[in-house]
């Protein structure tokens, strides 16, 4: 009944979602949705600049450039969430002795993040992957798993910190 009420309110009101990472906490953790949206915003600045390189835009262009903006936007707030629960949630005292530049390397993520959304710059997001690939690195260091670099298999075909598992 009262789920039938609150689902009438909904409907006239438009209430937010709410979406979170559980606080269980259920002690699953990954860097690579983070990494991996890195190399989503990187494809995207080679796209968008593409687009630069022609001397007029159709319509069709400029649909395309619109999305491809709002697609960064959303991956650059992926990185930006991917990061922040693996650094509220995992990173204990233990882990931030072993490593105590976290703290600066995810303020350094945030603050490049935002650059890279504000801007359409490729060395910006080339920047961004090297600090994400950092924390991947340090945050499988903390779980005793060695890591190793390969090349993505997809555009924009970067170098990615990956577990070895």
């Amino acid at each position: 009944m009262l789920f039938k009420v609150l689902n009438k309110l909904d409907k006239k009101c438009h209430f937010s979602r709410a979406s979170a990472h559980c606080d269980i906490p259920c002690k699953i953790y990954d860097p690579i949705s983070a990494q991996l949206a890195v190399l989503t915003m990187i494809r995207l600045v080679d796209l968008l600049n593409e687009l630069a390189d022609k001397t007029e835009l159709s319509l069709n262009d400029k649909a395309q450039f619109n999305r491809l903006i709002s697609e960064k936007e959303m991956h650059g707030h992926k990185v930006k969430e991917e990061i922040r629960i693996i650094w509220g949630d995992y990173f204990k005292q233990p882990q931030l002795d072993l490593f105590p530049e976290v703290h600066d390397l995810v303020h350094s993520i945030m603050l490049k993040t935002s650059a890279a959304k504000q801007h359409v710059d490729k060395a910006v997001t080339l920047a961004l992957l090297d600090d994400v690939n950092r924390f991947a690195e340090v945050f499988w260091t903390t779980k005793g798993i060695e890591v190793f670099s390969a090349v993505s298999p997809y555009p924009p075909s970067q170098t990615l910190i990956y577990p070895k598992l």
